[in-house]
Order: structure tokens, then C-alpha cells, then sequence
């Protein structure tokens, strides 16, 4: 709740960002403003991602947890009245990860981005790899030619 006093945060949109915001269906679109006033507002701090969008912060804006705002915390320009802004990457719908897709397209990303938890979940199971027979020996070094053999009971000798 602002009592008046000035933002602890600038607001900048990446201007893609701002589509995505007015294409939005309206209550989406009324939803992600109030959460990101709360944000500028040093009210609300939306859940930190990890892997390759790290440094990134996401926000679940509707109840249907089926949108996300996603944005980071970066420097403000020169001429803010603010140290630092909250920079709007993407508005958009969680379904098939397009929200993190499309981040990672703006961010100039040349591969989808994964998470922790994506890139965990993509990996195989150890459990279901199929066990593969323990490689054969070789040949001990004493059966192969050309290799001096140790001398029987050599080690055993102490020099007094």
C-alpha cells in the first residue's frame, strides 16, 4: 500500500513487453499492473528463476496460475529519478513454457532457456538407464611381453 511516498523503483518495458501486455485479456492485464505497482512499490518481490534465467524474477498473476509477468531488477538510466528499475521482459501465458521461451528469444538466447527444475526434469533418471555388463579386465602387466615382471619377494628385503 502506497502511502504517498515516491517508488522505491523505476518501471521500464521492453517494448515487446508492452505488447504482450495489451494483448492481454483485460483482467489478466489489470491483475499484472497491480502486482507490478506492489513490485515497484517494494511490496511484492516475485519468485527469483534459476539456470539460464537467472537473475530474472517471475510473478504468477492470475489465480489460475496460468500467466506470468517476468522482469528483473536492473540499473535505471542517468536520468531516473530511481537508482535501480524493474524491467518488464514478458507478459505472457505459462502453457508449453512460451512465457520463458519467448524471455529467452528477447534475451537473445540461441537455445530455449532451462531451469533447474526444466533441465532436471528433461535429464534422464539414473534408476532408468539400462545397466550395461562391467567392462573385462586386461591383461595383468606381468602376462604382457616387454614389460619388466617384478621380482619375487623384492619388497620384502630391507637394506641394513
Amino acid at each position: 500500500m502506497n502511502t504517498g511516498q515516491q517508488p522505491a523503483f523505476g518501471l521500464s518495458f521492453d517494448p515487446r513487453a508492452l505488447t504482450d501486455l495489451l494483448q492481454a485479456p483485460g483482467d489478466i492485464r489489470d491483475l499484472a499492473l497491480a502486482q507490478l505497482q506492489d513490485v515497484v512499490n517494494a511490496e511484492l518481490f516475485g519468485t527469483k528463476l534459476t539456470g539460464d534465467l537467472s537473475g530474472y524474477r517471475k510473478l504468477v498473476v492470475d489465480s489460475r496460475k496460468e500467466w506470468r509477468v517476468v522482469y528483473a531488477l536492473r540499473p535505471a538510466p542517468p536520468t531516473s529519478a530511481h537508482g535501480n528499475e524493474i524491467h518488464v521482459v514478458a507478459v505472457r501465458p505459462r502453457a508449453r513454457n512460451d512465457v520463458y521461451d519467448t524471455v529467452g528469444q528477447r534475451l537473445g538466447m540461441t537455445r530455449r532457456p532451462l531451469s533447474a527444475r526444466t533441465h532436471a526434469a528433461r535429464s534422464r533418471s539414473p534408476q532408468l538407464t539400462t545397466r550395461q555388463p562391467a567392462p573385462k579386465p586386461g591383461p595383468l602387466p606381468s602376462a604382457m611381453p616387454g614389460l619388466p615382471r617384478p621380482a619375487l619377494g623384492a619388497a620384502h628385503h630391507h637394506v641394513r
